[in-house]
């Protein structure tokens, strides 16, 4: 800063003044130039300072690279060679997913008189019993939260008496309002919140967070005069936060995490908060490598900076609370922090409820109430919502209630000391028995994610797996695979062990035959500069889900 100045003083402004007057049109532009350099040079310095020379060099590679390919994707010949290849890829997964059965008929208009009840059910008990990975023997890593036979049962009933209701209307439906609040409180009450702080139901950790995140953007904007807000998040945290930023059309800066725990960056990201930074978010745990961020430090950083700050416990929801209690290392992820302005918890994780439920927890009333939408000049009346549906079904706030409640503390203790023993056993066995893999970061909760070493390929590995029965998380940043144990995990986990080291024994015999497969795939979209190209096949995999 000082040579700054020394160099301002040097300046010739009487001069400059006088060119200026002389040549108005000419001194505009170079003023418009010289802002837009100056714009750049500090959006350049920034990124130094976040990332380092040499990582933010690479993203202005890739950055210039993808413009490139973006250009040259333009030209007529080029550019329809790219398209084919894409729209090859696009029907692949098209045709994969959408196989004819013989004799199952397809239904694609309403019917005329309608299906008895008996050819209904019919259909919908062939369709659930369609082959795919045996989630009820434990083979897929998360995805299916089963909080044992009689909890299903009972949760079902619970779904079935509030079929019909709608939390939209609570004159019509008072018992349905008060289960409503009772499950938010009992969620605050687990994350050790007190009188002043409160929360609302989601349909998903997803709308968890993006109402977490609409909060402080509001809050930002009224409280603080922010025009422009920006949220700075560790590069492990839930995609969702990006999909907030798009949502509302608001910046997100990308935090690097520490190679060898996982753990955010907390230097880089006091860099990244600026004064029109509205909230910075710390995981427990992340999804890719179950690993805890420095939330206590995340706290105090927010608190100095005077941001907001917001815990993501979707993925820890029920299982974090309650280690120290199980007998493993405590990990502070609730409203003893200070600092922390918000959490998100799944209830349809850990919590064994029915698909479909969460919660968002905030500090206090003020800052739900920047969550609100209203308007009081509608024709139709004062209209009033919480998140962003209007009807919501009662049936899964109900069910969550009784899962809530039938579990129970000591069953929830239970399930997280063997959810998170099954973890460790794998963990162990991997750092112990598998000196082909390694562990990637430090996990604490659920989640262990394992990578490999030359010649041994983890996306070779991930096909053998495959082949065995077993539905892996692939990651990629770095390339790795990942297993979210379930209760359903806990009496496979011997199994899972044994495929693993034969899965790792026949890839390092033959590396060469894995050069296909999952590898083509994640070493494609990891390596490709242009991202779009990765962006239009995920799209047309969307586009498969509605094929018929």
């Amino acid at each position: 800063m000082t040579q700054v100045l020394s160099t301002l003083t040097k300046v010739d402004w009487q001069r400059m003044a006088a060119y200026t007057v002389r040549n108005p049109k000419q001194a505009l532009i170079n003023m418009a130039i010289a802002y837009i350099a100056f714009r750049q040079l500090l959006k350049g310095a920034k990124k130094v300072s976040i990332y380092g020379v040499r990582s933010a060099f690479l993203l202005l590679w890739k950055q210039v690279a993808g413009a490139v390919v973006r250009h040259v994707r333009r030209a007529p010949g080029t550019g329809v060679v790219v398209q084919q290849n894409i729209a090859k890829m696009v029907k692949d997964i098209e045709d994969e997913m959408n196989v004819s059965i013989p004799g199952e008929s397809k239904h694609l208009h309403i019917p005329s008189g309608g299906m008895s009840d008996e050819e209904i059910l019919a259909v919908l008990s062939r369709r659930q019993n369609e082959a795919g990975v045996d989630w009820k023997n434990g083979r897929v890593s998360g995805a299916v939260y089963h909080g044992g036979e009689e909890l299903v049962q009972l949760t079902n009933k619970a779904y079935a008496m509030f079929n019909l209701t709608n939390p939209l209307h609570p004159g019509v439906f008072p018992g349905l309002r008060r289960i409503e609040a009772e499950v938010v409180r009992m969620v605050l009450n687990l994350y050790n919140g007190g009188a002043e702080h409160c929360g609302t139901t989601t349909s998903g950790g997803t709308e968890s967070i993006i109402m977490a995140v609409r909060a402080h953007v509001v809050w930002g904007r009224q409280e603080r005069g922010i025009d422009s807000p920006n949220i700075v998040v560790p590069v492990t945290a839930h995609a969702a936060f990006d999909k907030a930023a798009e949502y509302f059309n608001i910046g997100i800066t990308h935090v690097p995490v520490d190679p060898r725990t996982q753990k955010v960056d907390l230097k880089a990201m006091r860099r990244a908060i600026d004064s029109d930074t509205v909230l910075i978010v710390g995981s427990s745990a992340t999804f890719p490598h179950g690993v805890a961020d420095d939330l206590e430090a995340l706290g105090q950083m927010a608190i100095k900076c005077k941001v907001g700050f917001h815990v993501d416990s979707c993925l820890g929801s029920f299982i974090m609370p309650f280690l120290k209690e199980a007998g493993f290392p405590e990990i502070v992820c609730d409203f003893r922090l200070p600092g922390v302005t918000s959490i998100s918890c799944d209830t349809h994780k850990y919590g064994f409820a029915p698909k479909g439920t969460s919660v968002v927890m905030y500090n206090n009333k003020q800052m739900r109430h920047y969550q609100y939408f209203t308007i009081s000049t509608w024709p139709g009346g004062i209209y009033a919502s919480p998140t962003i549906a209007g009807s919501r079904s009662g049936a899964v706030i109900a069910g969550c209630w009784a899962a809530l409640n039938k579990m129970g503390h000591a069953g929830y203790l239970q399930q997280c000391k063997d959810i998170v023993g099954c973890r460790v056993k794998i963990q162990q066995a991997i750092e112990q028995h598998i000196p082909e893999l390694y562990v990637v970061g430090e996990p604490s909760s659920t989640v262990v994610a394992f990578s490999a070493r030359e010649p041994v390929g983890i996306y070779g590995v991930m096909d053998e797996m495959k082949a065995r029965g077993w539905d892996l998380n692939p990651l990629q940043y770095p390339a790795a695979l990942h297993i979210a144990c379930t209760r359903l995990t806990v009496p496979v986990a011997d199994e899972f062990i044994r495929d693993l080291k034969q899965s790792v024994a026949l890839v390092k015999a033959s590396p060469g035959n894995y050069s296909k497969g999952s590898k083509a795939i994640y070493g494609f979209a990891s390596t490709v500069p242009d991202t779009t190209i990765v962006d239009e096949v995920a799209q047309g995999f969307i586009d498969a889900l509605y094929a018929v």
